[in-house]
């Protein structure tokens, strides 16, 4: 087989299960791509080829024998560096952290390898997944495989890197306020943020106990549904998790949109925030294709993004104060200056701001669900812009809170990111789809829609 490295996870799987395709033989394809680029994408702060060998070999004479351990024996994954993998260093891209190991598996990695998965190592984040791209941390941030000069998007940097580059077919990313979606939008890959308690977090180094997700990332909303499939489940042990019946998401996902309700709120990038208008342009090409397809398409209101910025900054940086407090006491000068700067500002919040933020989040919870009730999906923006340069401080500052991904952590509600286009300098469009409570099959559906329509998921970057 040819290109092994844009293969999808799922027709791996299915290759490996027919004894087609040997896990050896796309392992040493995929570790061999990873050799030549990532000194260039940084996608990887620690790589674990000869454990992802030895699990490919085990993989192999499994399938051999007849005994396919689950819908993703042999097929290899990364994983964000603040989530835990037995015997590795869960770092969170922090010299805080540099000498944790772990001493087991996540709950989320722990259902990837039942699965048959191959972890091939840790991924580079922003520092404790609020950081930013920073150039001062003991490893270099992770870039755009579409342009290397630019950014990937955080704080799942080196997931959504690695996954557009074709290093491996899926990655475990995470979410508090956009940390799957923005590199999904900034790399053309497909992120989910789940309904909040979905996906146990237990063994996932937390940055805001209330808004914290687990999310896969991959190059297709087929994949990204069977991956969904395997994450989701309560936890006992994890105080976040919810006991929902799990979806089937993945048998639904080729569904046509005929007869569904979108939701499209168009004042989050034409009056809260105006986008680029590339991005303007590539969400009403998103609304009109869905139309065609037999979707209804029609424009609703929600509370601005002013107000939801404002609860989850105030949520979240409370939150992660609470976390960090220790040892910006004591070790202030081992944190990068982004994650310092950033952290440090929930040391000013008063118990009585958290409270308010709390209330008020109620409420905007309680107006998602009163659109959703006369609309299947929402459809929006995810980034306002393409993806600046890396090494431009000033357009980073600018763009990142430019985006529509954070009022979904406030509510909880599933979100999804996605390719909308690629704009006239060559970097992913973005658009975000979003769902009811535990309704990902539907939201898998109109996404699957567009991508079929569009066909994004043929759309890769041409390094090489």
């Amino acid at each position: 087989m040819t290109d092994l490295h844009f293969m999808t996870a799922a027709a791996a799987a299915k290759a490996i299960a027919a004894k087609e395709l040997s896990p050896v033989e796309l392992t040493e394809a995929l570790l061999a791509r990873i050799e030549r680029l990532d000194p260039r994408l940084n996608a990887f702060i620690r790589l674990d080829g000869e454990a992802a060998m030895a699990a490919a070999r085990t993989a192999e004479a499994e399938v051999a024998a007849g005994r396919v351990r689950g819908p993703l024996h042999g097929v290899p994954v990364g994983i964000k560096d603040i989530i835990d993998v037995a015997g590795l260093p869960t770092t969170c891209h922090s010299k805080i952290l540099a000498d944790n190991i772990a001493t087991a598996d996540a709950v989320c990695v722990s259902k990837l390898r039942g699965a048959g998965a191959i972890v091939l190592g840790k991924l580079s984040t922003h520092e404790f997944a609020i950081g930013g791209p920073s150039h001062d941390l003991p490893w270099p941030p992770a870039r755009n495989p579409w342009n290397t000069d630019h950014h990937p998007g955080g704080s799942s940097s080196g997931s959504g890197s690695g996954v557009a580059a074709g290093l491996f077919p899926m990655a475990l990313g995470t979410d508090t306020g956009g940390s799957v979606r923005n590199p999904a939008s900034c790399c053309g890959i497909v992120g989910l943020k789940p309904t909040y308690g979905l996906v146990s977090r237990r063994g996932v180094f937390p940055l805001s106990f209330t808004l914290d997700h687990v999310g896969p990332m991959t190059r297709t909303v087929a994949d990204n549904a069977l991956m969904l499939e395997v994450l989701a489940g309560h936890d006992t042990s994890d105080p976040g998790s919810v006991a929902a019946a799990r979806g089937h998401y993945a048998a639904g996902v080729d569904r046509d949109v005929r007869g569904l309700r979108v939701g499209f709120v168009q004042h989050f990038h034409e009056t809260d925030m105006p986008a680029d208008p590339e991005v303007t342009a590539a969400l009403e090409h998103v609304a009109r294709t869905l139309q065609l397809e037999g979707a209804e398409v029609r424009d609703v209101h929600l509370p601005t993004l002013g107000e939801f910025g404002a609860v989850n900054r105030v949520i979240l940086q409370s939150e992660a104060w609470a976390i960090h407090a220790p040892w910006l006491r004591a070790r202030p000068g081992d944190y990068g200056q982004l994650a310092r700067r950033r952290l440090m500002a929930g040391a000013f919040f008063a118990a009585g701001d958290y409270v308010q933020a709390q209330r008020r989040r109620l409420e905007m919870i309680a107006a998602v669900e009163e659109v959703l009730r006369d609309v299947d999906v929402l459809l929006c923006a995810s980034s306002m812009d393409p993806a600046c340069r890396i090494d431009s401080p000033a357009d980073i500052d600018r763009t990142y809170p430019r985006q529509a991904r954070t009022p979904f952590n406030v509510t909880g509600h599933p979100a999804l990111a996605m390719m909308a286009g690629v704009s006239v300098g060559g970097l992913p469009l973005s658009v975000q789809f979003v769902g009811r409570y535990f309704d990902e099959a539907t939201l898998f559906q109109v996404a699957r829609g567009w991508e079929r329509a569009a066909g994004t998921d043929k759309k890769h970057p041409a390094i090489v």
